[in-house]
């Protein structure tokens, strides 16, 4: 009886510490798009994101109307490769909620958004991922932007 709780403890304690894991790699995936982002390096943001990865934007716009936009990703990568010297964007993210089953993650990030060491807006950021192999891959990114409502 002794050696089955034990197997079985063993058994748990082996799961545990794979989820956490795996919600460690999801969580360096997501840094290290960030890493990219803030240094302007887009081959290292493109390298934690499929090709085809699908990007949205939800908000609400002055007149009260929930709005949702698709952007094109490559907006994005141009945006950051053309950012010029003299502009600081800082997306600073406050906590991570990671998810993972099996080769599926999603991790929920809230931010503040800084430009040029002011103030611009906040939200959250939902990854949606995919474990490629031994890699996980960002497939689709959603965020939504508030400029009042923040708890700064």
């Amino acid at each position: 009886m002794a050696r089955i709780i034990f197997y079985l403890a063993l058994l748990i304690s082996t799961t545990l510490f794979g989820q956490i894991d795996e919600e460690a790699q999801v969580k360096a995936t997501v840094d290290t798009f960030f890493e990219g982002f803030h240094k302007g390096d887009t081959a290292l943001m493109k390298s934690v994101m499929v090709d085809k990865i699908l990007m949205q934007t939800a908000y609400r716009n002055k007149e009260g109307k929930d709005i949702l936009v698709t952007d094109d990703p490559n907006k994005l990568i141009n945006a950051i490769a053309d950012r010029p010297d003299d502009q600081k964007w800082d997306e600073r993210l406050l906590d991570y909620s990671i998810q993972v089953d099996g080769n599926m993650a999603n991790a929920w990030t809230p931010y503040e958004f800084w430009f040029n060491d002011t103030f611009s807006h906040c939200g959250v950021n939902s990854f949606q991922m995919f474990k490629d192999g031994n890699q996980w891959k960002i497939i689709y990114l959603i965020d939504t932007r508030r400029r009042s409502t923040c708890n700064q």
